[in-house]
């Protein structure tokens, strides 16, 4: 299946628009897992970073009481981790620190994919590429041009971090457990 899913991603013209169409199948799936275990199995062993971005991508939009409408960013991930809340679908008999602990295991993965293929295809432009024209911009070396929102200061992560370490505080209590206090400092 995920071999499937990074070729369809991969053969379309457009592998962002592919991708951008392949998560909005998959993901009324993801809000039907209902393990933590099976859902990170799906997005661990997903092969498309791309797929895997987006797919984390509608499930940050669909957790956040507003939406953002700005292209996925490094500000994006900002503004999931200053305005994400527990999801509807996480709520089972789980205790709640393991629910956050999960949000900040999808936290560090989104951050993780989407840098991957920021990486990987040199410029984010190339992702509206076909595969043969990706090609040749790599052979050309094209260098990674960033987004503007993809340029956020120390500053800006300090604050976000504040902010949401804050808002797990008011409903964890301290001392956060050992696993989510190493999650904090990798995500950071």
């Amino acid at each position: 299946l995920q071999r499937m899913l990074f070729i369809a991603v991969e053969v379309d013209r457009s592998p962002t628009c592919s991708s951008h169409k392949i998560a909005a199948e998959i993901f009324p799936f993801i809000l039907n897992i209902p393990l933590r275990s099976q859902r990170e199995a799906l997005l661990n062993t997903m092969e498309s970073q791309l797929l895997r971005c987006r797919l984390l991508e509608l499930m940050f939009q669909h957790s956040c009481d507003v939406p953002s409408a700005s292209p996925m960013s490094l500000d994006k991930i900002l503004y999931f981790l200053s305005h994400c809340s527990v999801p509807q679908y996480f709520e089972d008999e789980t205790p709640t620190w393991q629910r956050w602990d999960e949000i900040l295991q999808y936290l560090s993965l989104l951050l993780m994919s989407y840098q991957s293929v920021i990486l990987a295809f040199s410029v984010a432009e190339h992702l509206r590429s076909s595969l043969s024209d990706r090609m040749n911009l790599m052979v050309q070396k094209a260098k990674p041009r960033r987004q503007d929102s993809d340029n956020i200061s120390h500053l800006d992560i300090q604050l976000q971090m504040e902010d949401f370490i804050s808002r797990m505080q008011k409903v964890l209590g301290q001392p956060f457990p050992l696993q989510i206090q190493e999650k904090l400092y990798m995500l950071q």
